[in-house]
Protein backbone atom coordinates (compact mmCIF):
# COMPACT_ATOMS: atom_id res chain seq x y z
CA UNK A 1 0.00 0.00 0.00
CA UNK A 2 1.42 3.50 -1.29
CA UNK A 3 0.48 6.49 0.87
CA UNK A 4 0.17 9.50 -1.39
CA UNK A 5 1.47 12.82 0.06
CA UNK A 6 -1.42 15.39 0.29
CA UNK A 7 -2.23 17.68 -2.06
CA UNK A 8 -0.67 21.15 -1.75
CA UNK A 9 -1.99 24.37 -3.15
CA UNK A 10 -1.22 24.82 -6.43
CA UNK A 11 -2.07 21.01 -7.70
CA UNK A 12 -4.44 22.12 -9.54
CA UNK A 13 -1.81 23.75 -12.21
CA UNK A 14 -0.49 20.62 -12.66
CA UNK A 15 -4.07 19.13 -12.99
CA UNK A 16 -4.49 21.52 -15.44
CA UNK A 17 -1.43 21.05 -17.63
CA UNK A 18 -2.63 17.40 -17.64
CA UNK A 19 -6.01 17.78 -18.99
CA UNK A 20 -4.55 20.10 -21.85
CA UNK A 21 -5.56 22.69 -20.53
CA UNK A 22 -3.77 26.16 -21.49
CA UNK A 23 -4.44 28.91 -18.85
CA UNK A 24 -7.50 30.65 -18.21
CA UNK A 25 -9.12 32.67 -20.95
CA UNK A 26 -10.04 36.11 -20.01
CA UNK A 27 -12.50 38.52 -21.65
CA UNK A 28 -11.88 42.05 -21.27
CA UNK A 29 -15.57 43.66 -19.75
CA UNK A 30 -15.43 45.95 -23.16
CA UNK A 31 -15.71 42.83 -25.04
CA UNK A 32 -17.89 40.78 -22.12
CA UNK A 33 -20.61 43.78 -22.80
CA UNK A 34 -20.47 43.49 -26.27
CA UNK A 35 -21.29 40.20 -26.45
CA UNK A 36 -24.06 39.91 -23.82
CA UNK A 37 -25.10 43.18 -25.46
CA UNK A 38 -25.24 41.24 -28.88
CA UNK A 39 -26.73 38.27 -27.18
CA UNK A 40 -29.40 40.25 -25.72
CA UNK A 41 -30.04 43.25 -26.80
CA UNK A 42 -33.30 44.56 -24.51
CA UNK A 43 -31.92 43.50 -21.30
CA UNK A 44 -29.70 47.15 -21.72
CA UNK A 45 -32.31 49.29 -23.38
CA UNK A 46 -34.73 47.94 -20.08
CA UNK A 47 -32.01 49.17 -17.91
CA UNK A 48 -31.68 52.44 -19.95
CA UNK A 49 -35.43 53.16 -19.84
CA UNK A 50 -35.86 52.11 -16.34
CA UNK A 51 -32.94 54.35 -15.43
CA UNK A 52 -34.69 57.24 -17.24
CA UNK A 53 -37.97 56.70 -16.07
CA UNK A 54 -36.83 57.04 -12.54
CA UNK A 55 -34.40 59.74 -12.91
CA UNK A 56 -36.84 62.16 -14.71
CA UNK A 57 -39.49 61.05 -12.17
CA UNK A 58 -37.53 62.14 -9.19
CA UNK A 59 -36.35 65.47 -10.54
CA UNK A 60 -39.99 66.15 -11.94
CA UNK A 61 -41.16 65.07 -7.93
CA UNK A 62 -38.62 67.67 -6.91
CA UNK A 63 -39.61 70.30 -8.97
CA UNK A 64 -43.34 70.06 -7.56
CA UNK A 65 -44.97 68.23 -10.62
CA UNK A 66 -46.37 65.19 -8.84
CA UNK A 67 -48.46 64.02 -11.46
CA UNK A 68 -45.86 63.70 -14.41
CA UNK A 69 -43.77 62.32 -11.18
CA UNK A 70 -46.37 59.37 -10.67
CA UNK A 71 -46.59 58.96 -14.72
CA UNK A 72 -42.43 58.32 -14.75
CA UNK A 73 -42.74 56.14 -11.32
CA UNK A 74 -45.59 53.78 -13.54
CA UNK A 75 -43.44 53.96 -16.47
CA UNK A 76 -40.29 52.82 -14.85
CA UNK A 77 -42.60 49.94 -12.97
CA UNK A 78 -43.80 49.14 -16.55
CA UNK A 79 -39.44 49.39 -17.80
CA UNK A 80 -38.57 47.07 -14.86
CA UNK A 81 -41.17 44.30 -16.02
CA UNK A 82 -40.19 44.42 -19.62
CA UNK A 83 -36.16 44.06 -18.43
CA UNK A 84 -37.38 40.89 -16.40
CA UNK A 85 -39.19 39.77 -19.06
CA UNK A 86 -36.13 40.44 -21.78
CA UNK A 87 -34.13 38.33 -19.13
CA UNK A 88 -36.45 35.24 -18.93
CA UNK A 89 -36.87 35.20 -22.68
CA UNK A 90 -33.11 35.26 -23.07
CA UNK A 91 -32.25 32.74 -20.53
CA UNK A 92 -35.07 30.40 -22.14
CA UNK A 93 -33.36 31.03 -26.06
CA UNK A 94 -29.98 29.98 -24.84
CA UNK A 95 -31.23 26.87 -22.69
CA UNK A 96 -29.58 23.96 -24.50
CA UNK A 97 -27.47 25.95 -27.07
CA UNK A 98 -23.55 24.69 -26.70
CA UNK A 99 -21.68 27.75 -25.24
CA UNK A 100 -20.17 29.12 -27.98
CA UNK A 101 -16.39 30.16 -28.02
CA UNK A 102 -16.75 33.55 -26.44
CA UNK A 103 -12.54 33.91 -27.12
CA UNK A 104 -11.07 33.22 -30.19
CA UNK A 105 -7.69 31.54 -30.02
Amino acid sequence: MSIEPPPTDLDWVQLRKDMGGDGPQTESTSDKFARKFYENPFVPLGCLLTTGALSYGLWNFRQGRRKMSQQMMRLRIVAQGFTITALIVGVIATTGKPASNAIKN
